[in-house]
């Protein structure tokens, strides 16, 4: 451990790369070089692989240079926003696959191609993209929940779903990471390219929290993260030290209005999202955005806290707006702060903040 800390200083290009061989990336068909061939191995041979960008900022290697990447692309702008970023980095070809019913047609003109498939069309989807040359590709956007009870497998999405023995995002999504790899096609984290968009400790638009939603917002922490390990959902809805709504299938727009209807006629609530231990960033990455700030707004949710490092906020000048005119605090929450039981106000740095 020691001596790779040591080489990790000498060689930060080599760090670099060891965090793209951590996806089973070889940083030499990237052309990014300087890699030591042990040192990569050693990391590609061990049983526990490792997600790059699940920590802290700043954790995730720059984007790496790749001519072709191939975007699977889900509902709302965060593709949209991929898309450009890639472009910004200098990924000269960009072939997408979208979803009929929740793709935006928009991304058609920020990307070389948009092959169109319908949810639950597996083996087109994996063909559109190995038929392209794509050999590296990203998922960003999300499908409505809803879909994965009225989607149609094909043959393959169909043996894919007969071989799992529990049927969430986590099981499922890497199931078809690895049906992309039988084809040759590696899945990696998105973040580099969208690092811009992920807020750091001390983030914060609109009022400060007061020392009541500042409590609330500790505690809210702590249960979301339990209900994140049990892989139920990313998010729980508080009041003065109780739980309202907790998020599961539904997700989080639907769990904000229910909190709103609970939490009385002054509302007042206060909504945590995390993301859980190990969580996969290739599939999932949580994101917030106008649309969180509206349905706060529209419940009374007076807090909306997110995990630093480890959600993206899109379109943040429209949610500065949104969160000056509703008067919303939406902040980060730093997981590295004091622990709850010492201050019983772990999260110091957001007073003032906003």
């Amino acid at each position: 451990m020691f001596v790779a800390a040591v080489d990790r200083q000498l060689n930060p290009r080599a760090s670099s790369c060891q965090a793209w061989a951590m996806q089973g990336i070889d940083c030499s068909e990237l052309e990014l070089g300087a890699c030591k061939l042990a040192s990569m191995n050693a990391v590609v041979g061990s049983s526990e692989p490792t997600q790059p960008g699940g920590g802290a900022v700043g954790s995730t290697p720059e984007p790496p240079r790749i001519e072709v990447l191939g975007l699977i692309a889900g509902n709302r702008s965060l593709p949209l926003m991929l898309a450009r970023q890639a472009r910004a980095a200098g990924v000269k070809r960009l072939v997408a696959v979208g979803f009929e019913g929740e793709t935006e047609p928009g991304l058609a003109d920020l990307v070389d191609e948009l092959v169109w498939v319908r949810v639950g069309q597996l083996e087109r989807m994996i063909r559109a993209l190995r038929d392209r040359g794509v050999r590296w590709c990203v998922m960003a956007g999300q499908i409505a929940p809803k879909r994965l009870y009225e989607v149609r497998p094909d043959l393959r999405a169909l043996t894919v779903l007969m071989r799992l023995k529990e049927r969430n995002a986590h099981s499922i999504f890497g199931a078809v990471i690895e049906e992309l790899r039988k084809d040759g096609i590696e899945v990696m984290e998105a973040v580099p390219w969208l690092r811009p968009l992920m807020k750091g400790p001390g983030y914060c638009l609109g009022p400060a929290p007061t020392p009541e939603q500042r409590s609330d917002i500790a505690f809210g922490f702590r249960m979301a993260r339990e209900v994140a390990r049990l892989e139920i959902g990313q998010m729980v809805v508080v009041k003065q030290g109780t739980v309202l709504a907790v998020e599961a299938f539904e997700g989080t727009d639907r769990c904000l209005l229910r909190a709103g209807e609970l939490a009385g006629p002054e509302g007042g609530a206060v909504a945590v999202k995390v993301a859980k231990e190990g969580h996969d960033m290739r599939f999932d990455i949580p994101c917030v955005g106008p649309g969180t700030l509206e349905t706060c707004a529209r419940a009374g949710v007076a807090v909306f806290a997110f995990e630093a490092g480890r959600s993206l906020v899109l379109e943040e000048e429209a949610c500065r707006e949104l969160a000056r005119r509703h008067k919303i605090s939406f902040l980060t929450v730093d997981p590295a702060s004091e622990p709850l039981e010492r201050s019983g106000r772990p999260f110091e740095r957001v007073e003032g903040s906003c």
